[in-house]
């Protein structure tokens, strides 16, 4: 009988592990995120002041590199109650940068205060963690010039920081904190393996140009989960930008449980796409506001494929002239950067349980360099409408040289061309109360090969002008 129950429990402590590593791949973070640190290196004993005014860029530094050089997971620790101002900080491995209950690092405005251009900056740090309940203040108004009233967005002054850019990190962690204000793109994870971002929140103002949520490029091994973003800019977007070809490619990425609002792209892959994108999946997130619910945009050589939207729920609209996007509901496009581009190509792509509202089309759309194929959507309900101000009837193709930026196209419910093998298996199309003339068709091919609808349910805006399908 002993060796029974010794069984019995090498099987039950198996079958926990076996839950856990199901549950997530992010092991080495979430582990990380069980220990407690081994000493505290309070900023406050290396001269940071945390009154707002003093520069408390030098003392924090010191505390960072201490607590690198003591190893064991040290902990710098910045204490609630306190605004530390700071300039460029450079993050190290091995230590948890923790900004405990209300503390607030707030980003100095003085460009002298900057030898790199971000505040929160790590190059090659392991198992480095961000965490605690304090915010990161980024303070974008200060760094704003005036506001555009006939763009409705802010112009920026010649300088302005990004608030963190972590480059070449392994096993990484960011978690709990709020970053608030970013001038520039907020969270830049460029090169890093084996990442988890869970449960931060980031407060950008919608109005501010280039304000990015989470940003991963060229990254792999990636869990984004539980996050609240609110930023003027694609709230998360996975690219593979030039400068960090020597990265590699992104895979392996998983967003979930999230809850974004933007006036740009609500989850995103491109425009930088200059290696190869694969293995992504955004699950169970809400979008509460953009100009894209769902995007893909494909300008450069890389290729994006295997890509998995589900379970999720939007609100695209019409936003002002300069924001990309034209109020689409979802955007799958592959159009050359410019008429010299070597293009790759979009394919193997499935939306699944997917339910949203919008301005504008569902649009799968390659072009004669590079069509797209092999996608499938199911159970996918848009609902079309028109209740903003701006102009409609176009598509938006930027950023290209190689077509139109802004393209007049009738709004149908589906839009597909240049592409392969598209199902669209039990899909709905609904039209709102507001159908101007330029509503169009539930569904509309051109140039498509390959295509099934079983179960697809939809009627034209005008049905006394035009058919429900229209294939050319």
């Amino acid at each position: 009988m002993p060796l029974l129950r010794t069984r019995r429990e090498i099987l039950q402590t198996a079958a926990k592990f076996a839950a856990v590593a199901t549950l997530s791949p992010y092991l080495p973070a979430i582990a990380r995120a069980a220990r407690r640190p081994v000493r505290d290196f309070d900023a406050r004993d290396y001269g940071a002041v945390g009154d707002g005014l003093t520069l408390d860029t030098a003392a924090i530094q010191r505390a960072i590199d201490e607590a690198a050089a003591a190893g064991g997971g040290a902990r710098v620790l910045l204490r609630g109650g306190k605004r530390y101002l700071t300039g460029a900080l450079q993050l190290k491995g091995g230590i948890d940068f923790h900004l405990a209950d209300d503390a607030v690092l707030a980003v100095s405005t003085d460009p002298a205060h900057f030898a790199a251009g971000s505040a929160l900056g790590a190059r090659d740090a392991h198992g480095l963690r961000i965490s605690g309940t304090g915010t990161i203040d980024g303070r974008s108004s200060e760094f704003m010039d005036r506001f555009d009233p006939v763009d409705e967005w802010w112009r920026p002054k010649a300088f302005r920081p990004r608030l963190a850019v972590l480059t070449g990190c392994r096993d990484l962690e960011v978690r709990d904190l709020t970053f608030s204000q970013a001038p520039s793109w907020t969270l830049h994870l460029l090169g890093c393996e084996h990442v988890l971002v869970d449960r931060i929140q980031i407060r950008n103002q919608l109005d501010v140009p280039n304000c990015d949520g989470i940003d991963p490029d060229h990254c792999r091994d990636v869990e984004i989960r539980r996050c609240h973003i609110v930023c003027g800019d694609d709230a998360i977007v996975i690219k593979s930008t030039r400068a960090g070809a020597a990265y590699g490619p992104s895979s392996h990425i998983r967003v979930s449980d999230c809850v974004l609002e933007t006036q740009d792209s609500g989850v995103k892959i491109g425009t930088e796409t200059t290696q190869d994108i694969s293995d992504i999946r955004f699950e169970r997130c809400e979008i509460k506001n953009s100009c894209r619910g769902l995007c893909i945009q494909l300008r450069d050589e890389g290729n994006v494929s295997h890509i998995d939207f589900r379970d999720i729920t939007f609100t695209s609209r019409y936003f002002s002239a300069p924001w990309w996007g034209r109020g689409e509901a979802i955007s799958f496009t592959a159009i050359p950067r410019t008429p010299e581009t070597k293009i790759g190509a979009i394919h193997d792509v499935r939306v699944t349980n997917v339910t949203g509202r919008a301005e504008n089309s569902v649009r799968i759309d390659g072009s004669a360099q590079s069509r797209i194929r092999d996608v499938r959507f199911e159970n996918v309900a848009i609902t079309l409408d028109r209740w903003t101000k701006y102009p409609g009837g176009v598509w938006d193709n930027r950023p290209t040289t190689a077509a139109s930026a802004l393209e007049p196209h009738g709004t149908c419910g589906y839009g597909i061309r240049h592409a392969d093998t598209v199902a669209l298996e039990n899909c709905r199309l609904s039209w709102g109360q507001n159908r101007p003339d330029y509503f169009t068709h539930a569904l509309e091919a051109d140039d498509v090969t390959g295509l099934t609808h079983p179960g697809f349910v939809g009627e034209a805006a005008h049905p006394e002008r035009d058919p429900a399908i229209m294939i050319h």
